[in-house]
């Protein structure tokens, strides 16, 4: 499997391309702030045909560039239903205190193609291969998580429900502490301690790494 990241823009979030290998259909998972010309080159260089963007929450700096790029590949973007006001109110998903100076620039609008994720985790088929959705919310309400792969060591792009330093944080608009200690309860008894974490922030890790067993 050809996994691609990059940390992108004025936020440092991380976007992750996904494919079979060189040449194939692949999958774009939070495309953030300034990620648009990083996943175009991805693309350019492993000859990848995009698929489909994946969101794993709705806070503005993993959906920023989602508009663009389903406009310049022609493709959907996927995301939960409890989540996708935030396309176009992305200050609804914000504490009263972040700087509202840092959404200039933000498309406040759907990509032109918008399909719902499963309402309670569940599995989708594409043609860069299946992907299993895993509905953990606690960051917000529409937080999910998607694995790929099976076996001892498949992936799972956590978005920032969980980083390689452990737990994401629960205390903006639609968070829930009590629904995050859960998610990761799931988390922790489904997926094996070698599945690796293409987080929303920062480095990479196994899941035995984060410390949440």
């Amino acid at each position: 499997m050809l996994v691609l990241s990059a940390a992108t823009g004025k936020f440092g979030t991380n976007v992750h391309l996904v494919a079979a290998g060189p040449g194939n259909p692949c999958l774009i998972i939070d495309p953030g702030h300034d990620s648009a010309d990083a996943v175009a080159e991805a693309v350019r260089s492993h000859r990848l045909e995009p698929e489909a963007i994946l969101i794993t929450h709705g806070h503005m700096d993993h959906t920023w560039d989602a508009v663009p790029l389903a406009r310049r590949y022609g493709i959907p973007a996927w995301i939960h239903p409890a989540d996708r006001y935030q396309f176009g109110a992305p200050a609804k998903g914000l504490p009263d205190t972040f700087p509202r100076e840092l959404l200039v620039g933000h498309p406040d609008r759907e990509p032109d193609e918008v399909r719902d994720l499963p309402d309670g985790g569940g599995e989708l088929d594409f043609a860069a291969g299946p992907v299993t959705v895993l509905h953990t919310p606690g960051h917000t309400g529409g937080s999910v998580m998607f694995r790929f792969g099976g076996g001892t060591d498949p992936l799972l792009a956590t978005g920032d429900t969980l980083l390689a330093d452990g737990r994401g944080r629960a205390d903006a608009p639609g968070a829930s502490p009590a629904s995050l200690d859960a998610s990761l309860r799931l988390v922790a008894t489904t997926c094996p301690d070698g599945t690796r974490l293409l987080t929303g922030h920062g480095p990479t890790a196994t899941l035995s790494e984060t410390g949440i067993r």
